[in-house]
């Protein structure tokens, strides 16, 4: 049995491919976990492996990463089969599959669970997926209806095997591992190894290699954890109201992608903070000399990804803000260790989607702490803060000048005198021009009816959800200043696709405004979307491997001819007859007979 005594330094020293080491220094991880450095050599020989370590120690990447390097993508057919107790896990693992294969062309995962549309599951088997994830009585369904080929599979991993347990799955996985043929290599984790647990290891992972990763308490203790979840307000809008309300001294705000760091960094300097962004892009020199303004009050803000802030040290930082979520437990915890150090009380702000509330969970399960939901500052909120802000600099600076004043004193002795204006007036004007660019008091909001106030929280939420089956959307005013170019993606109306699972996987993965998306347009086996003209690469790159109803955008320029039917408000166009297979109707569904339908007008 191995334990965590054994340190490694990088993951180049792990024996994996040079382009699995690339996409996780992408992700932010520089060096392996203790459970990652013992289990991926042993899992790279095609060793059995019983591994008991805590959630959140970075255990997918530890079986991910070593069965990725075994799959081969030339064949079009169930290699490794994860099993996971939940849904929201089992998404969770696919979602780390594909980010790590995302220099793997020709690589497919397909997450498999109850509730989820087996008619669609059956469909996206039949593509022929190289790694299957899913929950043990979906997986038994597909077993049993002989829909899910074990006869070509590598490996099967079981994680958190004691959750299995406690939910009464241990019979169902035990069955499902007599299902897939020998040879195979079996990788189970868990927390803890109760004895059936045991006894299902010593069943089916004859001579499987031990290791053991004591649990760690995480040190945030000092740390005041809080989420936001995001519903209806812009995420620059809330990220604002939030810094302005929050007494911080220094802040570090992290985001997932490089390009991010940016233009998060401009948009708050738009916005009159000293912001600046860090990461690994810059060289050494300059790093170095943005971390020095930050302790040396130069820079209040930093932005940055996982790899750049490792091992940043700075006694100022007061906040961290997770703009975006953290892929693992793992790295939310190093982030948050940005502050509250030294016994210092630091404070962690979380953003959270509705569909990221399973990662939420696993954080709160991994630290021990319980975080609480935060209401995002009022408008109201946001005034009366400035206006103490203005009191506070004007005394200071009152303070601070002295003798200095005399001159203006006269001088506003004589705008009185001559002008018969009031000091409050003057001093009011001020005030006033001191503060045009960041006014004291807000507009407020427009008042809408009740009923179109119900509705624009119903459509937030159904975008934050990734779009519903029938949501009609409202027209979207198309900048006049911007180019667009049409793209393709191959997910389609076959797949469940509506416009809004489009608008919201770009708006959230790409940080796109929805304004700069323009024209969907949906058919049956994929769809178009028109977007600005100029779209960075690592975009591109980013929402290429970004699923849609469980399925890879995989986004191109559309380099077919242009559409000759325009969109009509809100309703997407008619498909072209070819696209609808016969003995469909318009909505895609069987039609009651195969009766000859007459033709439409435009089929004429």
């Amino acid at each position: 049995m191995s334990s965590e005594e054994t340190v490694v330094s990088s993951f180049d020293e792990l024996g994996l491919p040079e382009a699995l080491v690339a996409s996780v220094k992408e992700i932010g991880y520089e060096t392996p976990s203790p459970i990652q450095a013992a289990s991926i050599p042993v899992l790279l020989k095609g060793e059995s492996l019983l591994g008991q370590a805590q959630t959140g120690t970075g255990k997918t990447a530890s079986f991910a990463l070593p069965l990725l390097s075994r799959i081969d993508v030339r064949q079009n057919s169930p290699q490794v089969l994860v099993l996971t107790p939940t849904r929201e896990l089992a998404i969770q693992v696919a979602e780390a599959f594909q980010r790590y294969a995302r220099d793997m062309r020709g690589f497919h995962v397909l997450p498999i669970y109850g509730g989820h549309s087996m008619t669609l599951q059956l469909k996206q088997l039949r593509r022929g997926p190289q790694v299957i994830v899913g929950t043990p009585g979906r997986v038994m369904d597909h077993l049993r209806r002989g829909t899910l080929d074990t006869s070509t599979m590598k490996a099967v991993v079981l994680d958190e095997a004691d959750e299995m347990l406690k939910m009464g799955f241990i019979d169902d996985v035990d069955w499902i591992l007599e299902q897939v043929p020998q040879p195979r290599q079996v990788a189970l984790f868990s927390a803890t190894m109760p004895n059936e647990i045991r006894k299902v290891a010593r069943r089916h992972l004859d001579g499987a290699q031990e290791i053991s990763i004591a649990a760690k308490t995480s040190t945030v203790d000092t740390i005041n954890q809080r989420y936001w979840q995001v519903s209806g307000v812009n995420k620059m809008d809330a990220l604002t109201r939030i810094m302005e309300t929050e007494n911080f001294d220094a802040a570090i705000i992290f985001v997932r992608t490089k390009n991010a760091t940016v233009e998060l960094a401009e948009k708050l300097e738009a916005r009159g903070y000293s912001a600046s962004a860090l990461n690994g892009d810059m060289n050494q020199a300059l790093r170095e000399r943005t971390v020095n303004q930050l302790k040396n009050r130069k820079l209040d803000i930093v932005i940055a990804t996982d790899v750049a802030a490792r091992g940043l040290d700075v006694e100022r930082i007061t906040h961290v803000i997770n703009y975006d979520i953290p892929y693992d437990t793992e790295a939310y915890v190093h982030r948050i260790g940005r502050t509250g150090r030294a016994g210092r009380i630091g404070d962690a702000i979380l953003f959270v989607t509705p569909r990221e509330r399973g990662m939420l969970r696993a954080i709160e399960r991994a630290t021990r702490q319980r975080i609480e939901r935060m209401d995002l500052p009022t408008r109201e909120m946001v005034a009366d803060q400035r206006v103490k802000q203005f009191k506070d600099s004007v005394v200071e600076m009152s303070a601070a000048v002295g003798a200095d004043m005399d001159f203006f004193r006269k001088l506003i002795q004589q705008l009185t005198e001559e002008n018969e204006i009031s000091l409050e007036d003057i001093a009011a004007t001020l005030a006033w021009k001191v503060q045009e660019k960041r006014p004291l008091i807000l507009p407020p909001e427009p008042e809408r009816p009740p009923r179109e106030r119900n509705e624009r929280r119903d459509r937030n939420d159904r975008n934050e959800r990734g779009g519903e089956r029938g949501e009609r959307r409202p027209r979207r005013e198309r900048p006049t200043d911007v180019d667009f170019v049409r793209y393709r993606i191959e997910v389609g109306r076959s797949d469940g696709l509506q416009p809004g699972d489009v608008v919201g996987a770009i708006a959230n993965e790409a940080g796109i405004e929805s304004k700069y998306i323009g024209n969907i347009r949906l058919y049956d086996q994929f769809s178009t979307v028109e977007l600005p003209d100029g779209m960075p690469s690592d975009v591109l790159n980013h929402l290429q491997k970004t699923r849609v109803r469980q399925v890879a955008m995989n986004i191109s320029v559309d380099k077919g001819p242009a559409p000759k039917d325009e969109p009509r408000g809100d309703r997407p166009p008619r498909r072209p007859r070819n696209d609808r297979p016969r003995g469909e109707n318009r909505g895609g569904r069987p039609r009651r007979n195969d009766a000859p339908r007459k033709p439409r007008s435009d089929e004429s």
